[in-house]
């Protein structure tokens, strides 16, 4: 019988951590993002379409390095606090290269990467 390979991604706009679920000690994989719009910021000025696309550009590359690195994985959970997990999702729902792989949204709250490899471990113990 054939492993599936399963994943579990905790992830903000700033840092995405990697989990493949195995019985082995966990290889975490990190993919960080260079983006750095303050939300606060952004809600209380005026800033320009100009810097606003650019910031959508850097996400949009973040989304993509994570694809990468996804596309070979049968089973993914996307678990975080901030909205970053469904917006990467929306991305990938538009790309092909996904439709075969199943994925879950989870809300957590931040955690620490003890936390995170539990959560993982518990998640893919239970489907």
């Amino acid at each position: 019988m054939k492993t599936v390979k399963k994943l579990g991604i905790w992830m903000d706009h700033s840092i995405a951590y990697l989990m493949e679920f195995t019985n082995s000690p966990f290889e975490i994989k990190t993919i960080e993002s260079k983006f750095s719009i303050d939300e606060k910021k952004l809600k209380s000025s005026k800033i320009s379409e100009v810097l606003i696309n650019k910031e959508k550009h850097i996400l949009y590359d973040y989304y993509n390095k994570i694809g990468e690195a996804i596309k070979n994985y049968k089973q993914i959970v996307l678990f975080g606090p901030a909205g970053a997990k469904v917006e990467f999702f929306d991305v990938l729902s538009e790309d092909e290269r996904f439709v075969k792989i199943k994925f879950e949204i989870k809300e957590t709250d931040k955690m620490n990467m003890h936390q995170q490899h539990d959560f993982v471990l518990e998640y893919f113990a239970n489907n």
